[in-house]
């Protein structure tokens, strides 16, 4: 161990990955028997205390002195063609889809990885938060003397040797910014000693935090680095504090059709400075590139190896992007939700726009922020933005915005673009880094979508089984028994198909990580809700030269479900739907008696209970178009 002083050296960080080289020459009685180059970056690491401008407290990580956000994903070294064996090349296209991505972090799921990674972490970027091979989940958590491998002595040198290993050689990498004693292996005496080595070896290094997913709260973990929390969970860990940083060091698991709720858990994070960020679960689909007998290449994963075959199903296509690292369509939200740059609304109408520099050591100098605004999609606007933003800088900017017509439902929004000037890191010139799109709207009336029939009058009649509502241009059909508009018709064309009118949805297609988490059996209530509804009560009155057609359902879930159509003489129908929680109260229901007395029935209260702990699926309607309705246009 040796040290020098270098006077005001240019700093690496993610962002500015600046490097110096070393060369270290070994001689022997003068001679040079060995020399050894090596590249170094200067940067500092620690959690201190920080105090904001309300007085709030926290323990922050900060590189640089600068607390910062860690946007990351979890990495398997995963080749289609080679399994574990990863090519220099198949490495720099990961980090260059990372960085295109706005991803500064990897954490080494769960093992270390080749030297050839670090380097390039090193030369391109990235906060590696470095993980020692250890996983004994088979073996279960037990803090009991002897229980799981994590508490059991006999097992300390495997562990300690581990931990060793991954520090000794992997310590003077400027990238690596985070050590973590393994993952799901339990806590106990082995984990115990594990962190105090680390701690006491690096603490004259960079006193880089050591991490440890399953000692959650205990001592022996410097963040506090959960699996999998909601964004409710997030909110109240933000808003209570914590005696630490919270950084997930899994979330938002990637598996199929997924990463939605993305934004929802960044919304916190940026938000409340003690979440500082996380890693979503994963990089990259683990399937191996095969050809099928007419030479078409597929990617397998378990059971295509055969029966006797060690198999995860599909539990190994968790990634971001597909074997041969083409993005998922998610990954445009993993890179918007990271992106940074960040605007929002003061006064749209007025062009005025709050622009935020989300960048933690770099200027917006090295960025064109350009904006356009568009009528249907098509631009009628177009500008450039001139603003100087330090790093965590807001400014107001003021841009011209066009008259807005609010007629003939047209939609107008701002676009904001943020593109670099010059290549850097893996990213090219002129490559969108950010984006945001601000609607711009007012609050008048849309016109009606017909208008040839507007002295037209209504009128209603009522039976046992069905309201009607007519006019010369429109026929509306209630039937007071199943719920249901049987007949929608404008101008003689009917809208609803077979009398598939408008109905409750609470259910989508389940994905892949629904079935994982037993979604499709564990909220069976939801879709039951969505074809058993009961009728509590129908009426239809008249409002204006309107008639209102209002229905109150009492769902399989104990949930009330309220619909109020209001027809127009010329036919135009609104519908304006409420579904109400699982813990209303009787007292904050403006209902009539009789819906209260089915709502708050021994029964529909027993069925609330238990839906109340079953989120739901979707919340939505659905109906039949006619067969000869298949043209849809659409802009966006």
């Amino acid at each position: 161990r040796f040290s020098k002083t270098i006077k005001n050296p240019l700093t690496w960080t993610s962002e500015s990955p600046n490097l110096y080289s070393l060369v270290m020459t070994v001689k022997q009685n003068g001679v040079v028997t060995e020399v050894i180059p090596f590249t170094v970056g200067f940067r500092s690491i620690e959690i201190k205390e920080v105090v904001d401008p309300t007085g709030r407290k926290d323990q922050l990580f900060l590189v640089n002195g600068q607390p910062i956000l860690l946007k990351g994903v979890n990495v398997h070294e995963h080749n289609p063609k080679t399994g574990h064996y990863m090519t220099e090349d198949l490495l720099i296209r990961d980090f260059e889809l990372m960085k295109l991505h706005n991803i500064n972090t990897v954490r080494l799921a769960h093992y270390t990885q080749s030297r050839r990674f670090y380097e390039l972490c090193d030369i391109y970027g990235l906060y590696v938060y470095d993980e020692a091979n250890i996983e004994s989940h088979g073996m279960y958590y037990s803090l009991s003397k002897g229980g799981g491998l994590g508490n059991n002595p006999d097992w300390i040198i495997p562990h300690m040797d581990r931990v060793k290993n991954m520090y000794e050689r992997n310590k003077n990498h400027p990238s690596v910014t985070i050590w973590s004693l393994g993952n799901e292996a339990g806590n106990g005496y082995n984990f115990y000693q594990a962190y105090l080595w680390v701690k006491e070896q690096d603490e004259e290094w960079m006193a880089r935090p050591v991490n440890y997913e399953r000692a959650l709260w205990e001592w022996n973990t410097d963040m506090y680095v959960p699996q999998y929390p909601t964004a409710k969970w997030l909110a109240e860990i933000g808003e209570k504090g914590s005696d630490r940083p919270v950084v997930p060091s899994e979330y938002s698991h990637a598996m199929g059709n997924s990463n939605g709720n993305l934004a929802l858990q960044w919304d916190e994070i940026y938000k409340y400075p003690n979440l500082q960020g996380g890693y979503i679960w994963d990089w990259v689909d683990q399937g191996i590139e095969e050809t099928d007998k007419n030479g078409v290449m597929y990617w397998t994963y378990g059971g295509d190896y055969g029966v006797n075959a060690p198999s995860d199903g599909n539990f190994l296509l968790n990634g971001v992007v597909s074997p041969d690292r083409t993005p998922h369509p998610a990954m445009n939200e993993v890179k918007y939700v990271h992106q940074n740059f960040a605007v929002k609304d003061v006064d749209a109408l007025a062009g005025k726009f709050n622009i935020t520099n989300r960048f933690f050591f770099t200027t917006s100098e090295g960025y064109d922020i350009t904006y356009n605004v568009t009528r249907n999609g098509v631009k009628v606007k177009t500008g450039k933005i001139e603003v100087q933003l330090a790093p965590q800088e807001t400014k107001e900017v003021t841009i011209d915005i066009p008259a807005i017509k609010a007629d003939n439902n047209d939609e107008y929004f701002v676009n904001f673009e943020f593109s670099q000037k010059k290549a850097s890191h893996l990213v090219p010139k002129g490559y969108i880094v950010a984006i945001e799109q601000i609607k711009l709207s007012k609050d008048e009336a849309a016109k009606p979508l017909y208008t040839g029939a507007r002295g037209a009058k209504l009128k209603s009649t009522t039976t046992d089984t069905e309201i009607t509502v007519k006019s010369s241009a429109v026929n509306f059909v209630f039937n007071k028994e199943s719920g249901l508009v049987t007949s929608y018709k404008v101008n003689g064309t009917e809208y609803f198909d077979k009398g598939f009118g408008l109905q409750p949805n609470f259910w989508r297609g389940p994905n892949d990580n629904d079935y994982g988490n037993g979604m499709p059996n564990r909220l069976q209530v939801w879709k039951q809700s969505s074809k058993d509804f009961n009728v509590v009560e129908a009426k239809v009155y008249d409002e204006g030269n309107n008639v209102v057609v209002e229905a109150n359902y009492l769902l399989a879930a104990g949930n009330l479900y309220i619909v109020k159509y209001t027809i127009d003489p010329a036919g135009v129908l609104k519908a304006d739907i409420k579904f109400t929680s699982t813990d209303m109260k009787a007292s904050e229901t403006e209902v009539s008696e009789a819906t209260k007395l089915a709502t708050f029935s021994p029964g529909a209260d027993a069925a609330r209970k238990i839906s109340s702990e079953l989120n739901v699926p979707r919340i939505g309607v659905r109906f039949r178009l006619p067969v000869k309705m298949n043209k849809v246009k659409y802009f966006g």
